[in-house]
């Protein structure tokens, strides 16, 4: 059976971009005879208040974008807020350092996004492996100053894949990664790690998400090889972008479903979205269910969508 699921980080009221998202996974899901998992990604406990996570809860009901296994629902894998499932991502770091494959990393942030440090065109820094082959002393000379974080080693090897949408991938993980973040300096687990450990034991067949994310896929990959997991398929989407081309954050509050409930029903909004990622031509108004005979990924484009500067009127 194939298992979908739906991943926000409660940071703020969910957006445009958001809403696209937990339709093309819900759709695609459904439309398989799947089922859903809603999982709260609330690592970040001081930007991820308990109150914004009850109100995402409360605008997904709204849109009609209904879970089977998640918060208020249940069930077998629970618990699905991420920040109640730390001993599981203690246990999988603790596989990957009895491999051998664990160092601390001291380097501090401005030392990280330095001039001279490799970046890609996305915006990641290339870590350098400053730290990789410190010796006992100089990790602990260095310990008595700051807490390191924990980084896993990477291969000079090719990671490739067919994401579901997107089409063949390949990346060399020494050359465009580098060595990549398990755990911060403050103890917090990494998205990385948190993804892959929860995904494999909530039993995620299909992974749909933002083309933002594409290229953390090999790295995810890498440490399902590692853990000895299977991966999802993957599905990554085009990003919906502001009428200026900027990207949607929370803070973008006319395309926030704060303003949106008080202007549109939950129809509208579903219909108007389908528009906009190719498989529902008219923008009439729909439920989710009404949309699933319509939905295509061959029709979904492969391009960033730009919002047009009055999607209502």
């Amino acid at each position: 059976m194939t298992v979908g699921r739906f991943a926000p980080s409660p940071s703020g009221r969910i957006h445009l971009g958001n809403i696209l998202c937990c339709l093309l996974a819900w759709l695609s899901a459904r439309q398989k005879g799947g089922k859903v998992v809603l999982r709260i990604e609330d690592l970040d406990t001081a930007r991820c208040p308990q109150r914004y996570a009850e109100q995402m809860l409360e605008d997904l009901r709204w849109l009609g974008l209904d879970w089977d296994e998640g918060p208020e629902t249940g069930g077998p894998d629970g618990p699905y807020f991420q920040s109640r499932r730390t001993a599981l991502y203690q246990a999988a770091l603790e596989r990957l350092e009895a491999l051998g494959l664990v160092y601390p990393c001291f380097c501090t942030r401005a030392e990280l996004h330095a001039a001279s440090a490799p970046h890609r065109e996305d915006g990641l820094t290339v870590y350098a492996g400053t730290c990789r082959h410190l010796t006992p002393a100089q990790r602990a000379e260095r310990a008595v100053r700051r807490s390191p974080a924990l980084r896993l080693r990477v291969p000079d090897k090719e990671f490739s894949f067919v994401d579901g949408h997107m089409g063949e991938c390949v990346e060399n993980l020494e050359r465009d990664c580098g060595d990549f973040l398990l755990r911060r300096s403050d103890g917090m687990f990494a998205y990385q790690l948190a993804v892959v450990v929860d995904d494999a034991a909530m039993g995620v067949t299909e992974v749909v998400r933002g083309a933002d994310l594409l290229s953390s896929t090999p790295r995810q990959l890498y440490l399902y090889q590692l853990l000895g997991l299977t991966p999802p398929e993957f599905f990554h989407f085009p990003l919906l972008l502001a009428p200026d081309g900027r990207r949607l954050s929370k803070r973008d509050a006319d395309a926030g479903l704060d303003s949106l409930r008080g202007r549109v029903s939950a129809e509208e909004l579903l219909g108007r979205l389908a528009r906009l990622a190719g498989f529902h031509p008219s923008g009439e108004p729909s439920p989710a269910a009404g949309l699933l005979e319509e939905f295509s990924w061959e029709m979904v484009p492969q391009e960033d969508i730009r919002l047009p500067e009055k999607l209502f009127e």
